[in-house]
């Protein structure tokens, strides 16, 4: 089992710029892909990005705008957001998968942090 806590969610302006954090329990030992999922009211959950030892996937929506990394010393996953959009907001989750790609649901996941867009 794996064990996700994220932070670093928060109330920002259009254009701006968020780095959301997640500490894992387990991480390279386990060899668990790492990454994020948002969930927003009224639509469906959206993968949004996910790192491996051998890929990095990003949803078309964040391309050029979010930027993920992964830390293994500090057992740590990061998501730098950039030029934040109102369409942006939703509920962050830090999530461990099998593998990158549409083809991998997430297998464990944290409690989520809030992440709005607004003026």
């Amino acid at each position: 089992q794996v064990q996700l806590v994220e932070s670093g969610g928060g109330l920002v302006q259009p254009g701006g710029s968020l780095r959301l954090s997640c500490e894992a329990s387990t991480f390279a030992r386990d060899n668990y892909a790492l990454g994020w999922f948002r969930r927003a009211p009224g639509k469906e959950r959206e993968g949004v990005s996910c790192i491996s030892s051998s890929s990095t996937y990003y949803a078309d929506s964040v391309k050029g705008r979010f930027t993920i990394a992964r830390d293994n010393r500090k057992k740590r996953v990061y998501l730098q957001t950039n030029s934040l959009e109102p369409d942006d907001t939703g509920v962050y989750y830090c999530a461990a998968y099998a593998g990158c790609g549409s083809d991998f649901p997430p297998m464990y996941w944290g409690q989520g942090t809030q992440v709005t867009v607004s003026s």
